[in-house]
């Protein structure tokens, strides 16, 4: 049987990356996939870059269109980003009748309902591990591994650059903005960080996770999304010290008015293995009502880490490649007509508990009154720490940190309370609020 034939286009990191373990892997990707796979032809707009990479024996144009184009091209992989270019070179390679392997998680978590409507229609697949996770195969997981389950809730770290930058605060005790420098100057963190330390990187994966975790359409713009730039080198050591370790989670959870979606620093217990992931690796912990808690740990970027599971789609396509697109894994895991209406809820209506902690006058009866106005909103307290003026401020201070661990209550419910604690004159500085997840 003659080789599949694979367009690549953009052959920067991942894709340099995929040219090199396909070329290295050939024989023994050959025999898992059933005949060979071929990247013939590459589309870049540094033609001379591209064609050192790859070397004679591939076409290299500057034109991705060409590549669409081409009647001998069985499968396209979009490695450029970003919602421009690549989702019309995503429609126009689907309308071509192509197969398309993507990487492009901000396209799918934005545009991912109407280009799985246009493959469907056209009979192709559409396939993304890579999109999460970089080589953790957690879209396989969910969508076929953990099928028999009805998924309760998902967590993941899964941006490095935070999660690099957060290891590093903790372990070094510096700030977010010099740890950040670091970061940058290491390679771990863009020129522009912006999509990762703000979340919103994060936020495109559990989009992506949670539609096929739960049979809902990606919605992305119901996400509620913060990221790690107000995280104060204080509340990690605070955290350290009450047993817990601040990570950046993406959280997809099934509740009983709809689905929570949501990405946030969080609080998780030092004892779960989700807090000790370390550096710029990432993990993600499924529960399913069949097998339990599972956990998912690896390289969450770089060349072939990523190559590894654009590779891996690569093979799926060519194993059904002639298979009726009827009996092909669905790309969200449910079929289209079986989607949900599930609702993504306002982040008012998520039930979880929370750290605080309050800048306050170091005087009698400031406590009494702050627990006091926390009980009258029915918000319970799990734990209290009041630091020692003088650790605060040093010798003489007049302010005190006040840390307050509260058992789960209603978001909204938090937001009226904190309200209220603000307007107190004792509250010296603006009340730090951070999510407490125990993954239990």
């Amino acid at each position: 049987m003659n080789p599949i034939q694979v367009g690549l286009l953009g052959i920067g990191t991942v894709g340099s990356g995929t040219f090199q373990v396909l070329r290295r892997n050939q024989e023994e990707i050959k025999r898992r996939a059933g005949r060979g796979i071929e990247i013939t032809m590459v589309a870049d707009l540094d033609t001379a870059r591209a064609q050192a990479v790859v070397g004679e024996g591939v076409q290299v144009v500057a034109d991705a269109r060409a590549v669409i184009a081409n009647p001998e091209i069985d499968i396209v992989v979009e490695l450029i980003g970003g919602y421009g270019i690549a989702k019309q070179l995503v429609l126009e390679a689907i309308a071509a009748g192509k197969h398309v392997v993507t990487a492009n998680k901000a396209l799918l978590a934005v545009h991912g309902t109407e280009i799985f409507a246009a493959a469907h229609a056209k009979g192709v697949m559409v396939a993304f591990e890579a999109a999460v996770a970089g080589g953790i195969p957690i879209i396989k997981a969910l969508r076929e591994g953990l099928t028999a389950n009805s998924i309760q809730w998902i967590a993941g770290i899964i941006n490095g650059t935070t999660n690099f930058i957060l290891s590093e605060m903790r372990d070094k005790g510096l700030d977010f903005d010099t740890v950040l420098k670091e970061a940058q100057r290491l390679g771990y963190a863009e020129a522009d960080p912006t999509f990762d330390i703000e979340g919103v990187d994060a936020a495109h994966k559990v989009t992506l996770m949670s539609a096929i975790a739960f049979g809902i359409p990606v919605q992305f713009d119901r996400a509620h999304i913060e990221g790690i730039t107000k995280l104060a080198a204080q509340d990690i050591k605070y955290a350290e010290q009450l047993g817990y370790r601040i990570k950046l989670l993406g959280v997809t959870k099934r509740v009983a008015k709809g689905i929570e979606l949501r990405v946030h620093p969080s609080l998780v217990p030092s004892k779960r293995l989700l807090a000790n992931v370390e550096g710029a690796m990432n993990a993600v912990v499924v529960n399913g009502d069949a097998v339990g808690t599972t956990l998912y740990y690896g390289k969450g970027a770089g060349s072939e880490p990523t190559a590894s599971a654009v590779i891996a789609d690569l093979v799926d396509i060519t194993r059904l490649h002639t298979a009726d697109a009827a009996h092909r894994v669905p790309h969200l895991a449910f079929h289209p007509d079986a989607m949900s209406d599930l609702k993504v809820l306002p982040m008012a209506e998520v039930v979880t508990s929370y750290y605080l902690r309050l800048r306050v006058a170091d005087e009698a009866g400031v406590l009494a009154k702050v627990t006091g106005l926390l009980a009258g909103a029915g918000i319970s307290i799990d734990a209290v720490l009041q630091r020692e003026a003088d650790e605060v401020g040093g010798e003489g201070s007049t302010q005190t940190d006040l840390i307050i661990l509260t058992h789960d209550t209603r978001e909204g419910t938090l937001d009226d309370a904190l309200a209220q604690l603000q307007a107190l004159p004792t509250v010296l500085a603006p009340i730090v609020r951070i999510r407490k997840e125990e993954l239990s």
